[in-house]
Parts: structure tokens; C-alpha cells; sequence
């Protein structure tokens, strides 16, 4: 066994794919989930239920928004790494739910830094997942050292967490890393991420069993990768020998109109004969243009996409089909 990692937000698209890359590389996996009335470990079932990860992978009831309960689970689990992917996730949500989001998403990574910081376990790696929202209105392209200008509750809260990670590294000498992530989508996507949603219309379409897609700003430009891709990022930021901040990016965006369009063309449809949109999408404040240079992560990790702007498309669409057909 190469250790144990705590992972947050395990049921999540991201934590999903990294539970994966840990456990095939021999990792003892655990992840924290929320306690709910429904299920919500959709994603993960295939791996608690694989005979190969008996003793290998187990998940445990904690809350971000509950500092006893993180100190409990560090206490129980004793890990060698906490990844934080745990988050109030969505950036248009976010404006309705500023405060939820910002003890989620912002103090929560403060709870977990604190709580190492109190059980004298500092030297435990701690990785932060920061986002690409942060950038805001600063001007395309966006690296380690542009300026960052939110314009979300959600982009503040991940501001103050990107920054929190930072000053636990300096003042304790906490190994605490930032990973700003760029948009990353996969056929594991929530279901109201504007990628999914399109994919998801378009298949539901194709079928007959949906006549319309409703979207908000199609203007917006997003740096689009896919999250196996960047999962990978994490576990070489996580392992590499000294903590350190790093931004992970494709480096080429699209609109939100050029990917629909893409995902219709793909079926031989025209997405403008579908499309209906509505103030209800847009946000307060819009963000134009997010575009990664992930320079230093390429030439300090290498790591590199494996994964096109065209194969992601197509593999959301093949696996959302196939979905369909099931249900």
C-alpha cells in the first residue's frame, strides 16, 4: 500500500475518477460523503462493489460545513493526503445560496487546514481545489500569476480557499497545494452543468423524447478539458516533492454556442433549429472569457491532455446515449 488519502466529495465527477486513479496505483482509498435521504453514490458504486477493492476503498459520513466531524474522520483515518474536492459546485446556484456557498466552499478548506493544524498533522499533504472562476474579468489567457477578479459568490468563496491553502503553507509550513482547474466535464457531469444539459437535450432529442434545449449566455468562452485528464493533474500535484500551486488547462476555448453546435452537428442536427433561451440562465454577472495557460504544470509535472476537445464531446455523447437507452 502507498498510503491512505482522504478524498472529499468522492461521490462527485472529479472525486469519482480520482478514487480511481489512487486505487489502481495502490492507494488505500477514503472518501467523505454528506448523509442524505437519497442515494447519491451513483458514481462510485462500481468501485465499493468491485471484489478487487475489498478493504482498499470505504467511504464515511462527515460534513464540510461541520469542523467535529472533519476532526473525528482525521482522527479515525489517520490519512497521509486529504484531497479537498468537496464543494457547493455550481456558479449560477451560487448566486442564490451565497452564504451556503461561501462555508462550503470557502471556510470548509479553512476547517480542514485548522483541523490538521490542531491534531498536529501538518505534515499530512493537503491538496485544495481551486478554479478557474477566481480569474473572473481578468483578461484571457490566465496563469499562476494573473490577477484575480471573482464575479461569483462561488469565485470569492474558491478565492478565499485558494488563498487560506496558501497562507497555512507560508505562516505553518502546512504541505498545502492549490490546483486551479479549468472547466472539466465528462459523461459523469451533473445534469444542470450547462455540458451535460447539451448533451443530454441533444440525445433526448435525437430520440423523440424532448423537443427543446432552454440555455442562458451562449457567448461565454470556457476552457474545456476533460476531468479524467485533470484528475491525473492532481495526483501528480499531491505526489510531487514540494507543495506548490499549479493551473490545469487545455489551453484552447470555445464558446457555449460552438460546443452545442458541435454536439448537434454530431448528430446531424442544427442546434439553432432546438434552441430557446431564458434570463433565468444568465447569471448577475457574467465572466467572458476563461483560457488556461498551463505552462509550468507541463514543463515542472509533465502532464499534458490526452484527451481532445472532440473526443470529449463524443465520448459524453456516446455514454449519455447509452444512459438513455437504460432508462
Amino acid at each position: 500500500m502507498k498510503g491512505k488519502v482522504l478524498i472529499t466529495g468522492i461521490t462527485g465527477q472529479d472525486g469519482s475518477y480520482l478514487a480511481e486513479l489512487m486505487l489502481a496505483d495502490g492507494y488505500e482509498v477514503h472518501g467523505m460523503q454528506r448523509r442524505t435521504s437519497t442515494v447519491t453514490t451513483e458514481r462510485i458504486n462500481h468501485i465499493m462493489h468491485n471484489p478487487e477493492n475489498a478493504n482498499k476503498v470505504e467511504t464515511h459520513y462527515g460534513d464540510l460545513a461541520d469542523a467535529n466531524s472533519i476532526v473525528l474522520l482525521l482522527n479515525k483515518i489517520k490519512p497521509d493526503m486529504v484531497i479537498n474536492l468537496g464543494s457547493m459546485s455550481h456558479v449560477k446556484v451560487s448566486f442564490d445560496i451565497p452564504e451556503y456557498t461561501a462555508q462550503v466552499t470557502g471556510v470548509a478548506p479553512l476547517r480542514i487546514l485548522e483541523s490538521l493544524r490542531a491534531l498536529d498533522m501538518l505534515h499530512v499533504r493537503f491538496y485544495q481545489a481551486s478554479s478557474s472562476e477566481m480569474f473572473g474579468i481578468s483578461p484571457a489567457p490566465q496563469n499562476e500569476e494573473t490577477k484575480m477578479l471573482p464575479q461569483s459568490p462561488y469565485g470569492c468563496a474558491k478565492l478565499y480557499a485558494y488563498l487560506i491553502t496558501k497562507a497555512y503553507r507560508k505562516g505553518y509550513g502546512a504541505w498545502a497545494s492549490n490546483g486551479i482547474l479549468f472547466n472539466h466535464e465528462s459523461p459523469r457531469r451533473g445534469e444542470n452543468f450547462v455540458t451535460k444539459k447539451i448533451v443530454r437535450a441533444a440525445v433526448r432529442i435525437k430520440m423523440g423524447k424532448q423537443k427543446k434545449v432552454v440555455l442562458g449566455n451562449l457567448k461565454a468562452m470556457r476552457d474545456w478539458g476533460h476531468a479524467k485528464d485533470y484528475m491525473r493533474a492532481v495526483k501528480l500535484i499531491i505526489e510531487h516533492d514540494k507543495p506548490d500551486d499549479f493551473v490545469v488547462a487545455s489551453g484552447e476555448h470555445f464558446s457555449v454556442e460552438y460546443f452545442a453546435q458541435r454536439v448537434f452537428g454530431a448528430m446531424s442536427m442544427h442546434f439553432e433549429d432546438y434552441l430557446e433561451t431564458s434570463a433565468d440562465y444568465f447569471r448577475p454577472n457574467e465572466v467572458p472569457d476563461l483560457l488556461g495557460d498551463s505552462t509550468k504544470i507541463r514543463q515542472v509535472l509533465g502532464w499534458k491532455p490526452e484527451y481532445t476537445f472532440d473526443t470529449l464531446v463524443q465520448e459524453m455523447i456516446n455514454e449519455t446515449w447509452n444512459d438513455e437507452i437504460k432508462r
